[in-house]
């Protein structure tokens, strides 16, 4: 299983979910797909990301986590031990998301959802202190990103695979040219998968957001 946890106000609509959905149907790889709606609170988010694994009982999993998703991505990757690659991902969300609350318009098919304090003291609970075993994470960092800071990703994630990409955007708009990339990582990690981390301690201040 390929599973894509999109971001904040975002959908499996979204851009770069769609280039990998397109991309590994034309693989004839559509049925490892999946890409869930994401609730609005840090916690359901998470019990749903479980539950479809647990459901499908694949043999292997893989995280792709985008900005919002990066931090979900993490929180699971070091519970569970599965690989994740991180595009542009949160790093404190619970600070950035704090001028978001109240009611606020989702980017694909209308509708808004309602952010509440208590979602921001969900995030603090499932923030991360620091990653183990770097070697299961690849993160895409753009220095062009014009809603998160490149450099609080890249002090995050030390000694993870990394891509620097100069400039772009959020939305890594380019993300196409980098699709094969992501899914190769995704193949070879899965296939040594790491020891889940039981003794990660949650940080308290934890991951950064917006959009894709």
């Amino acid at each position: 299983m390929i599973l894509y946890l999109h971001g904040f106000r975002s959908s499996p609509q979204s851009f770069k979910a769609r280039v990998l959905a397109e991309r590994l149907d034309a693989l004839g790889r559509s049925d490892e797909w999946c890409c869930p709606q994401l609730p609005v609170s840090p916690l359901e988010t998470v019990a749903l990301a479980e539950s479809l694994v647990a459901a499908a009982q694949p043999a292997r999993v893989a995280i792709i986590g985008s900005s919002l998703g990066g931090f979900f991505a993490t929180h699971l990757a070091e519970k569970h031990g599965w690989p994740a690659v991180l595009l542009n991902p949160a790093v404190v969300p619970q600070r950035d998301l704090s001028a978001y609350l109240g009611e606020q318009p989702c980017f694909h098919g209308g509708g808004s959802i309602v952010v509440k304090a208590h979602h921001l003291d969900e995030m603090r609970a499932l923030a991360v202190t620091s990653i183990t075993s770097p070697e299961r994470y690849y993160l895409f960092a753009a220095t062009g990103d014009e809603v998160l800071d490149y450099r609080e990703m890249l002090a995050h994630y030390p000694a993870a695979r990394t891509k620097l990409i100069e400039g772009s955007d959020h939305s890594i708009s380019e993300f196409a040219d980098y699709a094969d990339d992501v899914l190769a990582f995704c193949d070879r990690a899965a296939a040594v998968p790491v020891a889940p981390n039981r003794t990660a301690v949650p940080r308290e201040g934890a991951a950064a957001e917006q959009t894709e």
